[in-house]
């Protein structure tokens, strides 16, 4: 039995508007959507409708509807419990978060959402497409190990549901892989990946199984047949013939552009490529913000004008690392946090016992841990530096984001703060976002030092990524304690009205 047969009403309305959204007609779909959500009070069916409608608009890219569609669909999901629910909820979460540039909060959902599918009992044609968005949502974020597996998965249950298999093709899958190659500069390896792609699409052909291809993977055999004519070889098939179709997703109508591009550069008009890449901006999240910039290399290289190509490569191998930065920072800073935490916890639970001594959002220090550590600094003669930092900026962010984003800023200060500490500093977050930092044995040299390697650290951050028009900043004060007899409320008070932008 399908999943949708568990619904009270609407379910042929919301089996249609399923396959409208699969076959690219999302804009058709969310019309019945919405008659659907007017005309039932069914919890079931609401959570159901509200996940769908909120899947249609990430396919139609109404960025600005995002936020309320995922809150609404969330509240739904808490409603009724049901794994498939909370799984394909999170998949779209994912999504929308990547494509608002939210990479460390479209990770969080990949988790969660991969955690839910896998606690489905008992799979159905709903949840390999569950399986299905969730690998979406793995590539588009750059996991593309995991989005195979995922992939596998839908294939796997659809299977047992009698779905057949060019279904679940996810082409788009390996195109991502492979201009990302591409990108990082192994043009060998990209070309592998796209002669598979290649063969994979002649075999449908000559089985006549293509036709079972959802629109948007043909848009994508499209777009992998012209990158590799872009790139001087001959391909099985017709380009222009599959980038032609694929539904209404603003995903597939910047794969035609840049499929245009490509198909001028492989008929030998670079000038006709790069007027077209100047006339249409496409978004970053379809191939990733270093697409347009290797086409542009890939064009002056056949106009034979190889310092330009030069540039515009190197701007192209630019923007890929700093996507494979931000994802090594975002891991690096969430097990620092975590061993920061663990650390203290086993430090300090002989001498505290049970009382709570973390904060539960960042796993830093909270206030109690701090003033003990302190005190107990104190009564062994000892002397620091105390410096007091918060965040400037950080009241409009809860403020435009919401506090959820707020939260995702004080974890990553949180990150910033224990990455430049020196080995025996200590680190704490005392309230809000205000955090205190401990320099053992430190004077006003050493806490400047510190204090320029915290605003080097907190400027470098990618803010726009994850809370974009907000701009973030830290502002410090310092002063000392265990000097002239000055208490650690003392210091903490002097610091606090001498803080400064870092």
């Amino acid at each position: 039995m399908s999943w949708l047969d568990q619904l009270a009403d609407h379910v042929q309305e919301l089996r249609q508007a399923g396959d409208l959204q699969q076959n690219g007609r999302s804009a058709e779909a969310l019309p019945m959507l919405d008659r659907v959500l007017a005309d039932t009070a069914d919890p079931l069916t609401r959570a159901y409708a509200l996940i769908q409608r909120f899947g249609a608009l990430i396919n139609l890219g109404r960025a600005a509807e995002f936020a309320s569609a995922m809150t609404v669909a969330a509240n739904a999901v808490r409603e009724v419990p049901d794994p498939y629910l909370r799984g394909q909820m999170h998949a779209f979460a994912a999504l929308g978060a990547h494509l608002q540039g939210q990479l460390d909060r479209g990770v969080t959902h990949l988790v969660q959402a991969s955690r839910a599918l896998a606690a489905v009992p008992q799979g159905d044609s709903e949840t390999a497409w569950g399986w299905h968005d969730l690998a979406m949502a793995y590539s588009y974020l750059g996991f593309h190990g995991h989005a195979l597996t995922a992939i596998e998965q839908a294939r796997q249950v659809g299977a047992a549901s009698a779905l057949a298999p060019e279904v679940f093709a996810a082409p788009g899958i390996r195109l991502r892989n492979a201009v990302s190659l591409d990108h990082q500069g192994d043009t060998d390896g990209c070309l592998r990946v796209l002669r598979d792609i290649d063969a994979e699409l002649s075999r449908y052909v000559a089985t006549g199984s293509d036709t079972r291809l959802r629109p948007h993977s043909r848009a994508v055999y499209g777009y992998a047949l012209a990158r590799r004519a872009a790139l001087g070889e001959r391909t099985e098939s017709n380009a222009s013939d599959w980038l032609s179709d694929g539904g209404d997703s603003v995903r597939t109508r910047d794969l035609r552009h840049l499929g245009g591009v490509c198909l001028a550069i492989a008929a030998k008009r670079p000038a006709d490529a790069l007027a077209r890449l100047d006339a249409v901006p496409v978004s970053p999240d379809v191939l990733g913000a270093a697409e347009p910039a290797r086409l542009r290399s890939i064009c002056h290289s056949s106009a034979g004008d190889h310092e330009s190509a030069h540039t515009a490569d190197r701007y192209a191998f630019r923007l890929a690392a700093q996507r494979i930065d931000r994802l090594r920072d975002g891991y690096l800073d969430g097990v620092a946090a975590r061993l920061d935490a663990h650390e203290s916890h086993q430090r300090d639970a002989s001498r505290y016992g049970d009382e709570t001594l973390s904060d539960p959002l960042t796993g830093l220090p909270n206030r109690r841990q701090l003033e003990r550590y302190v005190t107990a600094m104190l009564a062994r003669g000892e002397r620091a530096a105390v410096g007091v930092c918060d965040l400037v900026g950080f009241t409009a962010v809860n403020a435009r984001h919401g506090r959820h984003c707020g939260d995702l800023v004080l974890q990553r200060i949180a990150g910033v703060l224990s990455r430049v500490m020196r080995r025996g500093d200590f680190v704490a977050r005392f309230a809000g976002d205000e955090f205190v930092v401990v320099l053992p044995g430190a004077g006003p040299t050493q806490a400047a030092e510190v204090s320029r390697r915290i605003c080097a650290a907190a400027a470098a951050e990618n803010w726009q990524s994850l809370v974009p028009g907000t701009p973030i900043g830290v502002a410090a004060g310092w002063s000392e304690v265990g000097v002239n007899g000055r208490t650690l409320s003392a210091a903490l008070a002097a610091a606090a009205a001498s803080r400064t932008p870092a």
